[in-house]
C-alpha cells in the first residue's frame, strides 16, 4: 500500500461564510494566498471529500483535506534496527538523521512511514518520540490499550530512561545532579531554544520556569571530549542538552546547544562552511537513547530495552586522547 500524506482539519463554527482560501491562509500561513489558489485550482483541496472551488462559501463544521503534490524528501538514514517485538509492543534503535514522525518536509522518510510499509495496516502508537538527530530507543505499542498502559507509566514517573552524550570539555569524575529550572531562553535569537537556570543561580527564567533534575555521570574522558551518561528525573523538552551547555560541557555536534547557536541559524540557511563542520565534529548532535526501563503492559514484568552507544561516539573520545 503506497502511504499518500493527506492533512484534515475540520472548520470552526467562527469560520462560516468564509471562503478556502481565505480560512487557509489564514490557518496554514507557510503557503501564502497564491500558492492556496494554485493548491485548490490543482484539486489537492477537498471539503467533505468533494473537490473544493474557490468561490466556495464555507459554512462551518465541514472537513477539509489537503492532498499535497509529491515532493523531494531530505536524504536520511533508514538503517533502524529492531530491538525487541512481541504480540504488543515493538521497540527499534533510531538511526542519528531520522525523524520519528511526518511533518515540514519529511513524510516518507521518518520512521513512522518506514515501519508503516514493514507492516501495512499494523497499529503503531510512538510511546515517546526522539528529535531527529538523536539516536536510540523508541517504544512503539501496537495497540491503543497498550499505549494507554504505557502512557500512564510515563506519568507517573515509572519509565526509567538513560542516555549517551559525547560532549566538549573534561566532564568531573564524581556523579553531577543538576537540578533547576528549565524556561524559554530569553537571550537567544532561536524561539525554541531552552534554557537551564541551576538551583541558586543569580539568574532566574523570564517565567515561573518548570522543575528540572537530571543525574550525570562518566563514561569515558579525553583531553578535550568526554562520554557522558545521562539519566532524566524530569522529562522536559531539550533538557538533556540544555542542561549541559548551561554546565559549560555542550553536546557535540549540537546546532542549537553547542559551541556556537550561529551555527544553527548558517545551518538552516545552508551556509554551513568546512570549518563549520569541522567545529561541530559531527554532522549529527551526539546524543543517543541508550536504554529504556518499564513494565510490559500485559504481563507486568519489568523490561529494559538496550541500544548499543554508537561506536563514531568512542571513536571521537579515541581520537581526543585518553587521560
Amino acid at each position: 500500500m503506497m502511504l499518500t500524506r493527506r492533512l484534515y482539519v475540520s472548520i470552526p463554527r467562527h469560520a462560516a461564510g468564509v471562503g478556502p482560501v481565505d480560512f487557509l491562509a489564514g490557518r496554514f500561513s507557510y503557503l501564502d494566498r497564491a500558492s492556496w489558489m494554485a493548491e485548490i485550482d490543482g484539486g489537492r483541496v477537498l471539503v467533505n471529500g468533494q473537490r473544493a472551488s474557490a468561490g466556495l462559501v464555507l459554512r462551518g463544521g465541514e472537513t477539509v483535506a489537503y492532498l499535497p503534490a509529491d515532493a523531494p524528501e531530505p536524504p536520511v538514514d533508514g538503517l533502524y534496527a529492531v530491538l525487541f517485538e512481541d504480540e504488543a509492543l515493538l521497540a527499534v534503535n533510531k538511526p542519528g538523521n531520522l525523524p520519528c514522525h511526518p511533518g515540514g518536509r519529511y513524510f516518507r522518510h521518518t520512521l513512522w512511514a518506514m515501519l508503516q510499509d514493514r507492516s501495512p495496516g499494523q497499529g503503531l502508537f510512538f510511546v515517546h518520540r526522539l528529535d531527529r538527530e538523536t539516536s536510540g530507543v523508541i517504544l512503539i505499542a501496537k495497540h491503543s490499550r497498550d499505549a494507554s498502559d504505557l502512557g500512564r507509566q510515563m506519568a507517573r514517573g515509572e519509565f526509567r530512561k538513560r542516555y549517551a552524550a559525547l560532549v566538549e570539555g573534561r566532564f568531573p569524575s564524581e556523579p553531577v545532579t543538576a537540578e533547576g529550572l528549565i524556561s524559554t531562553d530569553p537571550a537567544s535569537v532561536i524561539r525554541k531554544k531552552m534554557r537551564f537556570f541551576p538551583t541558586g543561580s543569580l539568574e532566574s527564567p523570564p517565567d515561573k520556569g518548570k522543575p528540572c533534575c537530571t543525574q550525570f555521570s562518566t563514561l569515558r574522558t579525553g583531553h578535550s571530549l568526554s562520554l557522558v551518561s545521562a539519566m532524566p528525573i524530569t522529562g522536559r523538552r531539550h533538557q538533556i542538552r540544555a542542561t549541559l551547555l548551561a554546565l559549560g560541557y555542550p553536546v557535540v555536534g549540537d546546532k542549537i546547544y553547542g559551541v556556537e547557536e550561529a551555527l544553527f541559524v548558517r545551518f538552516i540557511e545552508d551556509r554551513l562552511t568546512d570549518p563549520d563542520r569541522a567545529r561541530l565534529r559531527m554532522e549529527r548532535q551526539a546524543l543517543h537513547a541508550a536504554a529504556l526501563e518499564f513494565h510490559h503492559p500485559r504481563t507486568g514484568r519489568p523490561l529494559c530495552i538496550e541500544a548499543p552507544v554508537p561506536e563514531a561516539f568512542r571513536r571521537l573520545v579515541e581520537l581526543a586522547g585518553y587521560v
